[in-house]
């Protein structure tokens, strides 16, 4: 009896080590939260809806200035290169380059020979049409304007004359139409806006927290500022890469008067002052500006905005 209330306490005592083992363990896994504040949202559809926000770090300064940089700076629009211009192919000549043009009149002025004169040695017989002129294979035949319909066919040249110049289209050859294409367009663009400057930056900083909501997925947090106030308080400027209702857009669509923004993001900042409940503003019908004061991305005209977070609260 004695040795199994033994066996019972030491199974007792391995379940236990066992719970605590496994109870470290988690918690060594389970990320640590620097804060977390919980809040209801108002002045929008889903007004009522409780939203929780969970910080796993603070962004940093340098993180700050990227931000703000890319809202005051958006890089300069990108401008595509023309493909390099195809190489002239035929231009004037093509195959009718074994043509050439008429022969030209006598140099010094010299009268052209009598008739009935013997031709000069290697000139052609009296009647045949000259070397290179139209009957080659690059002159009249391909390059030249065929003859009207009807027409009468031109006479020989009479006496041995020289026949007169081809016109210069006909005489530039047959296939020479064939110039190089007109360079392609350069292609530019669009510019960057400071909006999608910022929401290209936001998409491309790594997640610090998560806000969650009812909707099916929470929002990913890619800023979270904090900037202690005079009165004990403390300001934090949020921003996620999408837009508030991207998952469900019911829940966050703008009540009354105000006007909705078009963003693809959402900044949004809460203010606690250490004494009441906090509340918080966003950009569903703000602006982004720059805070001066605390040189970083903002809510613009916060007053002047609807409350979105009513009863903040920081948790830890």
């Amino acid at each position: 009896m004695r040795t199994k209330t033994i066996r019972m306490r030491f199974k007792v005592v391995a379940v236990a080590i066992a719970i605590v083992a496994a109870s470290v363990i988690l918690a060594a896994q389970a990320p640590v939260l620097v804060a977390r504040y919980t809040a209801t949202t108002a002045n929008v559809s889903g007004a009522g809806d409780a939203v929780r926000i969970e910080l796993l770090k603070w962004s940093t300064d340098a993180d700050r200035d990227q931000l703000l940089n890319a809202w005051l700076h958006p890089p300069a629009p990108v401008v595509a290169a023309p493909p390099p211009a195809a190489p002239a192919a035929g231009a004037g000549g093509g195959r009718g380059g074994r043509g050439g043009a008429a022969a030209p009149p006598p140099a010094n002025g010299d009268a052209p020979p009598a008739a009935g004169a013997p031709p000069a040695a290697g000139a052609p017989p009296a009647g045949a049409p000259p070397r290179g002129g139209g009957a080659g294979r690059g002159g009249a035949a391909r390059g030249g304007t065929p003859p009207a319909a009807g027409a009468a066919p031109p006479a020989a040249a009479a006496d041995g004359a020289v026949a007169p110049p081809l016109p210069a289209a006909a005489a530039a050859g047959g296939r020479g139409g064939r110039g190089g294409a007109a360079p392609a367009p350069v292609v530019e663009a669009p510019p960057e806006t400071p909006e999608s400057s910022l929401a290209a930056a936001l998409q491309k900083t790594p997640s610090v927290g998560i806000l969650w909501t009812s909707e099916s997925a929470g929002y990913s947090i890619k800023y979270a500022y904090r900037i202690a106030s005079p009165d004990g308080g403390e300001r934090i400027i949020f921003a996620t890469d999408r837009r508030l209702g991207n998952w469900s857009d019911q829940w966050w669509k703008p009540t009354g008067t105000a006007t909705p923004t078009n963003l693809a993001f959402t900044v949004f900042e809460i203010r606690l002052n250490g004494k009441v409940d906090g509340e918080g503003r966003t950009t569903l019908t703000g602006k982004v500006a720059e805070d001066s004061t605390a040189k970083s991305i903002s809510v613009a005209s916060y007053s002047e905005q609807p409350i979105v977070f009513k009863g903040v609260k920081k948790v830890r």
